[in-house]
């Protein structure tokens, strides 16, 4: 489903074009499309540069970026880039340069958007005229609703009720793929606590059960605050956090709803049905293939049922049971294989901007002429610094960067889950193949022995009718 993000661009913003530009993700460049700028990265910075040089200068935001994502095999390139032309006519309104790049390089089709962060008519900066006021008159609220809009306008699927989640960082999001992040600890502790209580207040009264501290004050307009008491015994200063914070199912009126379908849902007692199972038979087919002769075959067709509880006539339904099966492991092996690489370069980022975060620590303690000085003799490791911090910025909040170990803890547990996987796959790949060949078999034996003409088929019937009256016969003499 269509997905958007937005963010500024401090810095390295020629890198950063240069990058969504990149021919190997674009198609050789035919996925690209820009507005009022050169199609050239480096060309396309100099033109953003020119723009921003009659404004003040004092805004240290370059340009802003976005990407919006789609759902796997739900949409083309060329349509994507469609869609990502609409988007941008709607939300910049014809008035900053801009440079548009669809990318078919992952799993799902998205594409990415740099825009110049000065208006080409009266050169104030886009937070001046899209960013102020209420929530819902900020520019990502607004770009989230017109995105929605336009995909559904060319039904592509959306986030349904969007307001019952949050949005995370790239780090808290990988956390949370694991149950690691103290977010993810928190709601699954409520939630066992809302499916064990009767109402709202036996629910408030059981939270310390489950190591959950509560705030509740009908009367506030926050009313509802939690805390893990894990959270309070590490930090005695730590803070409680608001319901709204954790998402919609968290906040009061929804948890007494929730409550309620529990309470409803446990008083439902279905009456106990007592059924007598009956011994099953020789399989038919077996028994057909040892009766004409044929002990290749149903030695193959017994041998299907002794390994896996199958029945041949149920072959071909559990052989499409197993494609689907492989199929959806394959796209679950990409996804961590993504997962892994990301974090792989997420490790080296954090190397890079421990090792030049003392050059830069050493720039801001200069001034006047010794500052721009050092700055000159240091060029090329400030800017992989900025880059470095642009891309933390982007896994982290606050600049709360986590430490290397911990991002080689979590790359362990991906690695982990993408071998288990990788066996999984195997495991039902090898099964698909060997299930495919006795389907084969008995297809190659079928087609031997079927009848060709209706005449036949009589004849075929009479000796079965034949054949199930002398075993009758011999049964009774």
């Amino acid at each position: 489903m269509a997905t958007t993000k937005l963010f500024p661009i401090t810095a390295t913003e020629r890198k950063a074009i240069n990058y969504i530009a990149d021919g190997s993700k674009t198609d050789n460049g035919r996925l690209i499309s820009t507005f009022c700028c050169s199609s050239d990265p480096a060309q396309a910075s100099r033109d953003f540069a020119s723009v921003r040089a009659c404004g003040t200068g004092k805004n240290k935001i370059l340009s802003q970026h976005f990407i919006q994502s789609f759902k796997p095999g739900e949409i083309t390139p060329e349509r994507a880039l469609e869609v990502g032309e609409e988007l941008c006519e709607k939300f910049l309104k014809g008035q900053y340069q801009y440079y548009l790049a669809v990318h078919v390089d992952k799993a799902h089709v998205h594409l990415h958007v740099i825009f110049n962060n000065c208006n080409m008519y009266d050169y104030k900066t886009f937070e001046t005229h899209e960013d102020q006021g209420s929530k819902k008159e900020r520019a990502w609220k607004k770009l989230f609703d017109l995105s929605d809009e336009i995909c559904k306008r060319h039904h592509l699927s959306v986030i349904q009720h969007p307001e019952l989640s949050k949005g995370k960082k790239r780090w808290e999001w990988m956390l949370d793929q694991q149950g690691l992040s103290w977010k993810t600890k928190l709601k699954k502790a409520i939630d066992q606590v809302v499916m064990n209580s009767e109402d709202f207040e036996d629910f408030l009264a059981k939270c310390a059960d489950y190591g959950v501290l509560v705030e509740y004050n009908p009367d506030h307009k926050i009313d509802l605050k939690f805390m893990l008491a894990e959270q309070k015994e590490r930090n005695p200063r730590a803070r409680f956090t608001r319901a709204r914070t954790l998402g919609g199912y968290y906040e009061t009126e929804t948890i007494k709803k929730r409550i309620a379908q529990f309470v409803g849902g446990m008083s439902y007692t279905p009456r106990a049905r007592v059924r007598a199972v009956e011994q099953t038979p020789q399989n038919k087919f077996v028994q057909d293939a040892i009766d004409r002769g044929n002990m290749k075959i149903a030695s193959i067709a017994k041998n299907i049922i002794a390994q896996y509880g199958i029945e041949p006539d149920n072959l071909e339904p559990e052989i499409q049971k197993l494609f689907s099966q492989r199929e959806a492991l394959y796209e679950e092996i990409q996804v961590l294989k993504e997962k892994v690489k990301d974090l792989k370069g997420l490790l080296k980022t954090l190397t890079a901007y421990k090792k030049l975060k003392p050059i830069h620590d050493e720039l801001e303690s200069l001034k006047g002429r010794k500052r721009k000085k050092y700055q000159d003799e240091h060029f090329d490791e400030l800017r992989d610094y900025y880059s470095a911090e642009q891309e933390l910025d982007s896994w982290f909040d606050n600049k709360k960067y986590e430490s290397e170990s911990k991002v080689k803890e979590v790359l362990a547990h991906y690695q982990k889950m993408l071998t288990q996987k990788e066996a999984e796959h195997d495991a039902v790949h090898a099964k698909f193949v060997e299930l495919r060949r006795a389907q084969s078999d008995i297809d190659a034996y079928l087609r031997q022995y079927a009848p060709q003409t209706q005449q036949d088929e009589q004849q075929y019937q009479q000796e079965q009718s034949r054949s199930q009256r002398k075993k009758k016969k011999d049964v009774l003499e």
